[in-house]
């Protein structure tokens, strides 16, 4: 189960996602507000019925990711607030900073989901931008840039969506859609055959991936005719030596060590992707604020 490549401003999602995705924003509520859903700060010094407007201050460039999901984590709060965009989920902006969307309702409701919106904003926001910064040097290639299952726990889902909304692509989602078949795997099942066998007798449906290290792997992962194999940590040059192995007839995907300093090197033609680890694991948060205005 993976997420599909949706329009630019549009987050597509299987039925099973688009529940992960709203039971993964209850969860983050309840982490932030207790089972109870109570803010003691914001209860205690703001009278039930203050309406209040706020701003989001972009304070750095960066490509727009998860502001269409603010409706959806305000709306928990309170049903009747009023969200306001004056650019899309895959806008890049620059001359930061900016006001680029705005909020209005109940205070207590937008002080209270302030934190938790702001924590997702600047992390989708960080996702996309080094993920747009990848993409613009591979696609010319057309060359696939890959995110991968180094996602924060509980965010996979909302990080996988920034990927997309840059213009990268979804590898698998989990363990359960797709055999990727690894080292320790392979210190176990024996062989790369025999784990290729296996896996094609028990899912014969499902994509079969092989991680290789040399080019002895690669011969091998071709032979028993791997879906994908992907050359890990491989230098440039041994890359180029398992393309000639195949002739053409293997879809390959590197993975390992490269970034936006050495990528140039690993943009060979016959590569289908490049998997990069960073675009999640290590992607800095976007500053980004909610400043408020209030009236009664």
């Amino acid at each position: 189960m993976t997420l599909s490549n949706p329009a630019k401003n549009a987050y597509s999602l299987s039925p099973e996602l688009a529940d992960l995705k709203t039971r993964s924003i209850d969860l983050f509520i309840e982490e932030d507000l207790g089972k109870e859903r109570l803010d003691i700060t914001t209860s205690s010094v703001i009278p039930k019925d203050v309406k209040a407007t706020a701003n989001f201050l972009f304070k750095q460039n960066c490509v727009v990711a998860g502001l269409g999901l603010m409706p959806e984590i305000f709306n928990r709060f309170d049903s009747s607030i009023e969200f306001e965009s004056f650019v899309k989920d895959g806008d890049s902006i620059e001359n930061a900073p900016r006001v680029l969307a705005s909020i209005k309702g109940n205070a207590r409701a937008l002080l209270s989901g302030e934190r938790l919106a702001l924590n997702i904003l600047q992390r989708l926001c960080g996702v996309a931008t080094i993920t747009k910064k990848f993409v613009e040097l591979a696609s010319p290639i057309g060359i696939k840039i890959l995110d991968t299952r180094k996602t924060g726990p509980g965010m996979r889902v909302f990080e996988k969506m920034a990927v997309q909304i840059a213009g990268g692509t979804n590898h698998r989602f989990g363990l359960y859609d797709q055999v990727l078949i690894k080292d320790n795997h392979l210190v176990v099942a024996g062989s790369i055959t025999k784990a290729v066998e296996q896996a094609r007798k028990n899912y014969p449906d499902v994509i079969v991936e092989v991680e290789t290290t040399n080019e002895t792997q690669v011969k091998e992962a071709f032979e028993c005719k791997a879906d994908i194999i992907m050359l890990d940590n491989m230098k440039p040059d041994m890359i180029k030596r398992c393309l000639d192995i195949t002739q053409g007839k293997a879809k390959f995907e590197i993975s390992g060590g490269v970034n936006l300093t050495n990528i140039k090197d690993y943009l060979i033609p016959g590569v289908y992707a490049i998997s990069v680890g960073a675009l999640t694991h290590s992607a800095p948060a976007i500053d980004i604020s909610l400043e408020f205005e209030f009236s009664q």
